[in-house]
C-alpha cells in the first residue's frame, strides 16, 4: 500500500472536513488567481488542492488518487529507487503547481474566481499510470472498462472542448495540464522510459 498516497490523502480529507464547517477557512486557502497575482498570496497555489467544494468532490478526487497513487508509488520504486519519494512528491506538487498556471494567466484579473479542488494532481496521477501500462483498463463511473491510452485521449478532449466551451465552474484547465504534466514527467525524469511505453503501446497493437 503507497505510504505516501495515504498520507496525502489524510491531509487533504482532514483539511477539506475543517473547511466545509468553516468558511473564513475555505476562502483563506482556495484558488483566487487576482489575489495570487495582485495580491501575491502565492500560498494559494497549493492550499487549493487541500480543500474541496464538497463531500462528493472530494471522494471522488481521494478514489482516484488512492486506486492509481499506490500504482505509481510502485512504478517508481521500480524504475527511480531511492528517489521514487521523492519524484512522487514531485509528481504532487509539481502538477498543482501546473495545473493552475492556465488559470492564473486567464483569471488574474478576476476577483470573483475560485476553485478548489486536488484535481489537478490526481489527473497527473492518474495519467502517469497510464504511460507505464497504458492497456491497463480504467473503470469508467466504476463499471465501464476502457483501455486507458484510450481513456487518456477522450480525457483530454473532453477538458480542452469543455475549457473552450466555458459553460460550467469546473476547471477544465488544471485537469488539462496536470494530466500533461503527469503523462511527461516520467520521460522528464528518465527519458529512456518512452520506449517502453512504446514496446508497450505498439505491442498490444501488434499482436
Amino acid at each position: 500500500m503507497g505510504t505516501i498516497t495515504l498520507s496525502l490523502i489524510l491531509i487533504i480529507a482532514l483539511t477539506s472536513a475543517v473547511a466545509f464547517s468553516q468558511k473564513h477557512t475555505m476562502a483563506q486557502l482556495q484558488f483566487n488567481a487576482y489575489k495570487i497575482y495582485h495580491r501575491k498570496q502565492y500560498y494559494r497555489i497549493f492550499t487549493h488542492a487541500f480543500v474541496h467544494a464538497n463531500w462528493e468532490h472530494l471522494i471522488v478526487n481521494m478514489i482516484v488518487l488512492y486506486s492509481f497513487g499506490s500504482v505509481v508509488e510502485h512504478y517508481f520504486l521500480t524504475y527511480f529507487g531511492s528517489m521514487s519519494t521523492t519524484y512522487y512528491l514531485i509528481l504532487f506538487f509539481g502538477a498543482i503547481i501546473f495545473s493552475t498556471l492556465g488559470s492564473l494567466y486567464k483569471q488574474k484579473d478576476n476577483p470573483y474566481y475560485n476553485a478548489v479542488g486536488a484535481s489537478g494532481a490526481v489527473s497527473a496521477v492518474l495519467f502517469t499510470a497510464i504511460f507505464f501500462d497504458p492497456w491497463s483498463n480504467i473503470y469508467f463511473f466504476g463499471i465501464l472498462p476502457i483501455p486507458g491510452i484510450i481513456f487518456s485521449g477522450l480525457y483530454l478532449y473532453y477538458s480542452y472542448y469543455m475549457s473552450a466551451k466555458k459553460t460550467d465552474n469546473i476547471g477544465h484547465d488544471a485537469h488539462f495540464l496536470g494530466a500533461i504534466f503527469g503523462f511527461f514527467l516520467p520521460i522528464i525524469l528518465k527519458p529512456s522510459l518512452l520506449m517502453g511505453f512504446f514496446d508497450m503501446l505498439l505491442g498490444r497493437i501488434v499482436m
